[in-house]
Parts: C-alpha cells; structure tokens; sequence
C-alpha cells in the first residue's frame, strides 16, 4: 500500500499542475457538446484563475509565462478563426488555457490537439460520408489557386456543400489528457 501511495505521490509531484486544467478541458468540452458553444464565463473565469494560479505558484515569472501561454494559445488558433475552420469559443479555450500551462505547455496542447482534432474530423467526414467529396473539393480549389496564381485572382471555385463543424472543445480536452501523459 505505501508503495502505491509513493508512486501517486510521485505522479502528483510530476504531472499534478496539469490536472486541473485537464478538469478545466473536461468542462469546456462538455459545453462544446451540450450547446454547441463554449461560453464566455468559463474561458474567462479559466483565463484568470490561471493567471492568478501562475502568479501565486511562480511569482513574477509565473505570470509572465501564463500571459505568454495565453498570447500562443491566442495566436496558434487566430488564423483558422478568421478562415472560418474554428469558433471564437475555441480559440479562447486555448488561450485560457495556456495561462495554466505556460508557453511550452501551450505547443504542446496545440500540437496534441491538432492531432486530436484532425482525427476527429477524419472521423466524422467518414461517418457521414462525405470524405471522398471534400477531398475532391480540395484537389478542385488546389488546381485552381495553382492554375490560376498567374491571372492575379482565382477562379470561383464550384459552390460548396457546407459540412456541419464538430465540437472542438472535445479535441482541446483530448490533447489536454494526452499532454497529462506525456509530460515526464
């Protein structure tokens, strides 16, 4: 028995910081299913506890790299917001998050959810049967921007059957529980 009690001790001691973000991941992701949203409230209420929680543990420095992991978390999901791929809600979930887990922790939970996500969305397309024709609405809008990158403006592409999106927020806390694992 106090073999076992020294190896969660152990693991505590290790991976026990990202536990609560891993809870936190958990409720965005059961808004993101339940509502389809990810509220305001709970990205904000998660953006300053972990700053605070950065501060109090670490001091300065602390909350110098919680503000660096929310300005990563902000900035890795900016793009795809503003091409349409991902919800604001998203991308503040990941930036809330990066306040707890500080800027490598923030590329990591990127990556790892990328991952998560990508898979996700691979699943789904198979599910609903739409894989072979968004594969070739991709193969269409690449030939054309290569096709046309010459003439100065592309071509209308073919008009385009919208997929509904998924909840990220179950990607966000898939790589959140892998990033658990990982961290030695």
């Amino acid at each position: 028995m106090s073999g076992l009690l020294t190896d969660v001790a152990v693991w505590l001691r290790l991976r026990g910081d990202l536990v609560v973000p891993l809870v936190l991941a958990a409720w965005i992701a059961w808004e993101d299913v339940r509502t389809r949203r990810i509220p305001n409230y709970l990205t904000l209420g998660i953006a300053v506890t972990g700053l605070l929680y950065s501060l109090l543990s670490h001091g300065w420095m602390g909350l110098l790299s919680g503000v660096l992991g929310l300005a990563l978390g902000f900035g890795f999901l900016l793009l795809p917001y503003l091409l349409g791929g991902m919800g604001a809600g998203d991308v503040k979930a990941l930036a809330a998050l990066g306040t707890w887990l500080g800027p490598w922790g923030t590329v990591f939970l990127f990556c790892y959810m990328g991952i998560a996500g990508g898979l996700m969305a691979l699943g789904v397309l198979l599910w609903k049967g739409l894989l072979r024709l968004k594969l070739r609405q991709g193969w269409i809008n690449a030939t054309n921007a290569f096709l046309c990158r010459s003439a100065g403006a592309l071509a209308p592409s073919l008009t385009r059957e919208v997929t509904p999106g998924m909840p990220y927020g179950v990607a966000i806390m898939v790589g959140m529980a892998v990033l658990l694992v990982t961290v030695r």
